[in-house]
C-alpha cells in the first residue's frame, strides 16, 4: 500500500472527482497505534477487515488508508478477479468496491462474494451515472447492495462502518 503523508484538510482530485480528507481522524476501532496497547490488548484486538476494490489505484489506496487510519484492517485489489483470489485468505468482514471496472464489475464481484461468504457486508460506490443496468443485474438475481456516491467524504465512508 502506498504511504500517504499526513496532510491538512482539503480535497484531492483523482480524475472522477474529488476525495475529501482531513487531518482530525480518530480510530473507530482500537487505539491510535499498536504502541498504545499493552501486549495482551494487542493480541486480543481483532480489527474489522475490509477489502477495497477499485481499478483507480489512487482511489483504492486512499480509501484503504482512510480505513486503516480509523483502525480497520484494509487490503486492496485493483480488479475483481484479484479480489476473489484474496477472499479465502483474508476473510474480510466488509467489501467496498467500485461498480464500474473492466473485466468483472462491482456487482458481479459482490454477487460472487455473497455466494461464497454470505456474512460479508458489501458497500458499492461509483462516481458514474448510468450504472442502473449493472445494479439491475444484481437485483434480478435477488441481491440488493448499498450504493455510495463518489466523491466520497471520509466521514461519510466511516459512518457506514460504524453502523454495521
Amino acid at each position: 500500500m502506498n504511504n500517504i503523508q499526513s496532510v491538512k484538510a482539503g480535497t484531492l482530485d483523482v480524475g472522477h472527482g474529488p476525495i475529501y480528507f482531513s487531518d482530525d481522524w480518530k480510530p473507530l476501532f482500537g487505539g491510535n497505534s499498536p504502541d498504545d496497547a499493552s501486549p495482551l490488548e494487542t493480541t486480543e484486538l481483532i480489527k474489522p477487515r475490509v477489502l477495497v476494490v477499485d481499478d483507480e489505484k489512487l482511489i483504492a489506496d486512499t480509501c484503504a488508508q482512510i480505513l486503516e487510519n480509523a483502525g480497520l484492517d484494509a487490503r486492496i485489489a485493483y480488479e475483481g478477479w484479484s479480489a476473489l483470489e484474496m477472499l479465502a485468505a483474508f476473510k474480510p468482514d466488509y467489501l467496498l468496491t467500485d461498480v464500474l471496472m473492466p473485466g468483472m464489475n462491482g456487482v458481479q464481484l459482490a454477487i460472487a462474494v455473497k455466494k461464497t461468504f454470505p456474512d460479508v457486508n458489501i458497500l458499492l460506490f461509483s462516481g458514474q451515472a448510468g450504472i442502473s443496468e449493472i445494479l439491475l443485474e444484481g437485483h434480478e438475481q435477488g441481491y440488493e447492495f448499498e450504493l455510495l456516491a463518489k466523491p466520497l467524504h471520509p466521514s461519510k465512508l466511516l459512518e457506514h462502518f460504524k453502523k454495521k
